[in-house]
């Protein structure tokens, strides 16, 4: 029978009383049956004296059983009755009364499990029957150390998922739910509710929701012991997601306001740490509705630590409130962030689709609105017959129109709101389509009102007033058309630079001038009627023609702003309404240039509630350094990319200024942060803006401390890649100012810069690596540090791939010249070698043509045979053997470089240095490969 091996401890008194003379403290381990079958003992079996020991009044002898228990099942489980007879002696042992031995066979239990799943076709009940009693009966022991392994070694077992249902609902679950009663010891109930939260995540769904969740709601309101509180708030994020959304919003949520406003500062630490967890378990409403305002209530908690770790949770708190669908970026495996090629309109039906925050703002003002879907694509077929100048902006990418009229405009009349509410119905109605492609307009464009519908109402309202109503009341619509159509324009006003804006401002203006030519022909018929005493049905009347008036006609025009007074009372106090109107319009256009005004307007978005943009966008201010955390700034810098992400490129205006302050602070930290995430944030942003805002801070990093430049560095490539092909041409000059760095000890910046480099070079054409990326590889080819050396040797074959591959062949002969003069006619040794190791690096990836490389490489390289340096001889040598002569072309029958190669090898095989013999001599890789006349002579 095989032995069972113990393992040893260096206990030589205990080992010399027990029959252990023979093995010194150096043996490693030892077999069982050595410990059974010492000469002098008893004839017992070997089983028979396992369980002998095992029950020792000898401490140690039970220690050394239980600890190597993994191995005697390893040896007696093939047999069935020897198995049960271990288990039998486990279940034994488990009684044992010394702490120690308790605690060394709970800590072999999980191993032994996954053993026996593997082994044992029974496992599951032999399991349950005999090591699950002893796991769930260790919870309960006395000493502390015995119920720590116990709850390690549940948990590990539940992660592997060694513990069947029956078990956690009728042995664990009623164990934990009784140590955790309120008439429990308190030690006892702070350990089960810890292990209540960390198993909550490895059970079902259902049994937490039965079984776990009413105690824990009960136990977050623990009025005893603020430990069992902590440990419930520290915890709460987890519970959340284990039990859904609709169990946390009507179970949990409402202890979650309990434990935010506890008296114990402890437990609404926890609960600003854990926000982000609870908040993504949620739906959209709930987050902005009842979420953000107790957030608000952290950061302005009383006690400095909450307020630290309630700003150390915004950001991602923030980041909850992305809707994917709109933001047209989703996140790879890899957590690259990408655009997304696709985007496929969500519908609001689906409970998991998180709709845009925008809806749920303007929701309670257009409750009918929501009921449709939320059609958060544009669907680019419909309504391709439609005037050019009728731009259709879907309602589903950006409701912020109404609700920025709204605030912008306190003196909206109800007679806008109700046109704009109409043609948002209207629009919402259209059926759009489910798979229509990315499209940048729709995503990033700020939005643009559309204003088509608007105009055809005011056709239609003018064309029935015009039929049923009097002359004087068709004027006062005519006003009233006239200033809508204005306060459009003025809309438009900040969108003036797109052309399609342009086109709506014709469009509007055409309008405009019409209804001032309507308001004048109906004034001059009213005119007529009145001298001559005839009504419009009995005489023509005037017809003014648009098309007879000119320019200064139109400029002689009184504007809708001007008092105009027909004889009608009525009409003059329409007029009137219209004056003070006018009145409240210049005192609001005051108010818009205000630059203070235009400051805060210019933070104003829809996507989050405006009160934690604000709070973070403070974060940036010194007082809150002294009052919160002196790294709030740090901290503000490091979850600005996915703050961005949330808004979306279309609110970039609100984080620009905050982003420009955090790149100017004085702290390195918080400018190291920005630099490794800028590359992020530039995908975010789209090209136009990065150009824009985040090229002259990339330019300023770049001169920064060597701790800011490695961050750019760093992701030098994947920054550079995402700008326009003539911006990114400027950078090439400034690429050798990374070089030069503040330390020359600090080698592994340069190490970093020959990497992306290789990556940079497909950003350019062959011309402009010639001229400036083919100085930066040669002067790292000469770097002090081997390491920098070795890359940069790939770098140079990279960039010789680079010529051959955009078949700029001439460039690349006067490349390999250059390699030829610096390296293999180098007065160093180690330049010399470096030509050895960028020929074989050139062989192997073949970056260029056979015959090109046998007619300017291969002559240079053989001619290293007579080096006098042993190295340089060793590395041609693996050159040689080890790539050359694998090579198809070099194999070929008749090839005539083939013997100038096996006459060097030779010359090698013979050198007195028996490195570079026995390098010469060694077999290749492959044994494929074609036996030559000089494997045939080794």
């Amino acid at each position: 029978m095989a032995g069972i091996p113990l393992y040893f401890v260096d206990l030589q008194d205990d080992l010399d009383d027990f029959g252990f003379e023979d093995y010194g403290p150096d043996c490693d381990s030892m077999r069982i049956t050595a410990f059974l079958d010492i000469p002098g003992q008893d004839n017992l079996a070997p089983l028979a004296r396992l369980e002998k020991y095992a029950f020792s009044d000898n401490i140690f002898n039970r220690q050394i059983i239980a600890r190597g228990l993994l191995d005697v099942f390893r040896d007696f489980s093939h047999n069935e009755e020897d198995y049960l007879t271990v288990m039998a002696i486990v279940v034994r042992l488990a009684e044992d009364t010394e702490p120690t031995v308790r605690t060394e066979l709970m800590e072999q239990i999980p191993p032994i499990a996954i053993f026996l799943q593997e082994s044992r076709p029974n496992f599951p009940t032999s399991f349950s029957e005999y090591l699950m009693p002893i796991v769930v009966r260790y919870l309960t022991d006395p000493n502390n150390q015995v119920r720590k392994a116990s709850q390690d070694s549940l948990l590990i077992l539940l992660e592997q998922g060694l513990v069947g249902q029956y078990d956690i609902e009728n042995k664990v679950c009623p164990i934990l739910l009784d140590l955790s009663a309120p008439e429990s010891d308190d030690e006892y109930k702070v350990e089960a509710v810890n292990i209540i939260c960390k198993m909550a995540s490895m059970v079902n769904k259902s049994t937490v929701e039965q079984l776990l969740l009413p105690r824990f709601c009960e136990l977050c309101g623990d009025g005893k012991l603020f430990q069992v509180r902590k440990v419930c708030a520290a915890n709460f994020g987890d519970i959340c997601n284990a039990v859904g959304q609709e169990a946390t919003e009507k179970n949990l949520i409402p202890k979650f306001f309990e434990l935010c406003s506890d008296s114990v500062w402890g437990m609404r630490k926890a609960c600003a740490e854990c926000f982000m967890a609870v908040s993504y378990t949620i739906s959209p409403e709930v987050r902005r509705s009842k979420l953000s305002p107790l957030f608000i209530s952290l950061i302005s908690d009383p006690c400095r630590w909450v307020r630290q770790a309630a700003f150390q949770s915004l950001g991602p708190f923030i980041s909850t409130f992305a809707n994917p669908s709109s933001a047209g970026l989703y996140i790879r495996e890899d957590g690259t962030l990408s655009i997304r090629p696709s985007s496929p309109c969500p519908t609001g039906n689906n409970a998991n689709d998180m709709p845009s925050s925008s809806e749920e703002q303007v929701g309670g003002k257009l409750e009918s609105l929501t009921d449709g879907p939320s059609a958060s694509c544009e669907n680019s077929n419909s309504d391709a017959t439609e005037d050019s100048s009728a731009i259709q902006v879907n309602i589903g990418v950006d409701q912020t129109i109404l609700t920025q009229s709204d605030n912008a405009d306190p003196y909206v009349t109800k007679d806008i709101k109700e046109c704009q509410i109409n043609s948002y119905q209207e629009v919402n109605s259209r059926v759009q389509s489910a798979e229509d492609v990315f499209n940048t307009f729709l995503y990033w464009r700020p939005p643009l009102p559309d204003i088509s519908q608007d105009l055809e109402l005011l056709q239609c309202k003018t064309e029935i007033h015009e039929e049923s109503c009097p002359v004087s009341e068709v004027l006062c619509n005519n006003c009233v058309a006239s200033s809508e159509i204005k306060k459009v324009l003025q809309s438009l006003q900040e969108h003036m630079d797109d052309p399609d804006v342009q086109a709506q401002v014709q469009v509007l203006s055409a309008a405009l001038r019409a209804a001032h030519l309507d308001s004048v022909g109906c004034y001059e018929i009213k005119q007529n009627e009145e001298v001559n005493g005839n009504y419009p049905e009995d005489t023509p009347g005037l017809v003014l023609d648009p098309s007879s008036v000119n320019e200064s006609t139109l400029s002689s025009l009184p504007s809708h702003d001007e008092a105009i007074k027909p004889p009608s009372p009525t009409v003059i106090k329409n007029m009137d309404s219209e004056e003070q109107h006018s009145g409240d319009n210049k005192a609001l256009e005051a108010e818009k240039n205000d630059p203070l005004h235009e400051e805060e307007k210019s933070k104003l978005q829809d996507i989050i509630p405006q009160p934690l943009l604000d709070q973070y966008l403070s974060m940036t201010d010194p007082a809150r350094a002294q009052t919160v955390d002196t790294e709030i700034a740090k901290h503000c810098a490091y979850s600005l990319p996915g703050v961005a992400l949330t808004l979306g490129r279309q609110n970039w205006h609100c984080l620009k200024d905050t982003y420009e302050t955090l790149a100017s602070d004085v702290q390195w930290k918080v400018r190291r942060t920005l630099a490794f995430s800028i590359h992020e944030l530039a995908v975010i942003l789209g090209d136009q803006l990065t150009a824009a805002d985040l090229v002259p801070i990339f330019n300023g990093f770049l001169k920064d401390l060597d701790e800011v430049r490695i961050g750019i560095l760093k992701h030098l490539y994947d920054f550079l890649k995402l700008l326009h092909a003539d911006k990114r041409r400027e950078y090439l000059y400034q690429l050798q100012e990374f070089v030069v760095t503040d330390n020359s000890r600090n080698w592994r910046f340069r190490y970093e810069l020959a990497e992306q480099l290789i990556l940079i070079l497909e950003l350019y054409n062959p011309n402009d690596v010639y001229d400036y990326l083919r100085h930066i590889a040669l002067t790292l080819c000469s770097d002090k540090v081997s390491e920098v050396r070795w890359i940069s040797f790939k770098l140079v074959v990279a960039i010789l791939q680079k010529f051959y591959a955009n078949s700029a062949n001439s460039l690349g002969l006067n490349f390999i010249n250059e390699l030829i003069v610096r390296f293999r006619h180098c007065s160093k040794w180690v330049g010399r070698q470096a030509f050895a190791f960028i020929c074989q690096a050139v062989v192997e990836e073949e970056c260029m043509p056979a015959d090109h490389f046998v007619e300017h490489l291969l002559p240079s390289l053989l001619s290293l045979a007579s080096d006098p340096v042993p190295n340089v001889r060793v590395l041609l040598a693996k050159a040689l053997r080890q790539t050359l002569l694998e090579k198809v072309y070099f194999r070929s029958v008749g090839n005539p470089h083939l013997e100038a190669v096996e006459e060097t090898v030779l010359v090698l095989q013979a050198d007195r240095d028996q490195d570079v013999s026995f390098f010469a001599t060694i077999k290749p890789k492959h044994n494929n490969m074609h036996i030559t006349s000089l494997e045939k002579q080794n």
